[in-house]
């Protein structure tokens, strides 16, 4: 019995110290994939960082982030949408320069004026907001947009830029918007929970002088809870320079990727999400 307890103790305090970026989603942050299971290593980048998100010590999501190419594989996340104000600070995550830094995502003042971190050595670890200065034509676009949650916390944590991609301009305020504000409140009608996965495929070209990959399709896809008897699920995939968005099932989009990545077959949630 004694030795229950100590081993419950000993959980509990290995559960306090999970940081930002950890190990696995499985273990730290599962909430945000149906079932609780995240996509497959389909996906995985030759050197990734597994995220939860933390903003004001508590997880609102999470990335599966590229360190190569400084851009998110994808964000995972409960779509809750309601009204609010836009954020409008950005924030980095410290936690990639190493487990020595705050646990939460900060402002890039923060750590280089309370932590002593050189703007030179930030960039090493991830992108930066003078990566994304001077675009023609890209801005920076959400993977987790943040008009799907319902309070500003929630909201603000999206403005983290291991949240960000390169987007087309274009794409970003016109068919991925209708596709974020509208399909979605049409999708989702009379489900309970719908959990939704958005990334983007590495392309071939760069900004910040070849520091941040510019992607070349973004994708996003949901798989929502009517009731105990039915799951729906639906998918979209856009090209990066094109101002369209082509709606699929989740079948079509995890078999997209799988060519599109070339690294096995894909899969995005659960086995019980429909594929067709």
């Amino acid at each position: 019995m004694l030795g229950l307890l100590l081993l419950q103790v000993l959980a509990s305090c290995l559960c306090l110290g999970h940081s930002e970026v950890v190990t696995s989603f499985e273990t730290s942050c599962p909430q945000f994939f149906f079932r609780e299971t995240p996509p497959n290593e389909a996906l995985e980048p030759q050197k990734p960082a597994w995220i939860c998100q933390r903003y004001k010590n508590q997880y609102y999501f999470a990335t599966l982030y590229d360190r190569k190419m400084r851009i998110p594989v994808y964000s995972a996340y409960i779509y809750q949408p309601g009204p609010g104000k836009r954020p409008k600070t950005w924030l980095v995550e410290p936690q990639l320069l190493g487990p020595a830094y705050p646990k939460t995502m900060e402002k890039e003042w923060t750590l280089i004026n309370r932590y002593n971190v050189s703007l030179e050595k930030l960039s090493q670890s991830q992108a930066i907001l003078h990566d994304y200065k001077n675009l023609t034509g890209l801005n920076r676009g959400h993977l987790n947009p943040n008009g799907h949650h319902d309070d500003y916390s929630s909201r603000m944590a999206t403005f983290t830029l291991t949240n960000i991609v390169p987007q087309d301009e274009k794409l970003n305020g016109g068919a991925w918007n209708n596709y974020e504000q509208q399909t979605m409140i049409r999708r989702t009608q009379g489900c309970t929970t719908t959990f939704v996965v958005v990334g983007a495929v590495p392309g071939n070209n760069y900004i910040a002088k070849g520091r941040v990959n510019k992607p070349s399709h973004l994708w996003s896809a949901a798989c929502c809870v009517v009731d105990n008897n039915y799951i729906k699920a639906w998918a979209v995939i856009a090209e990066n320079d094109k101002n369209e968005v082509q709606l699929l099932t989740l079948g079509e989009l995890e078999d997209t990727l799988t060519e599109l990545y070339g690294r096995g077959q894909v899969s995005l949630f659960d086995s019980d999400c429909p594929r067709n």
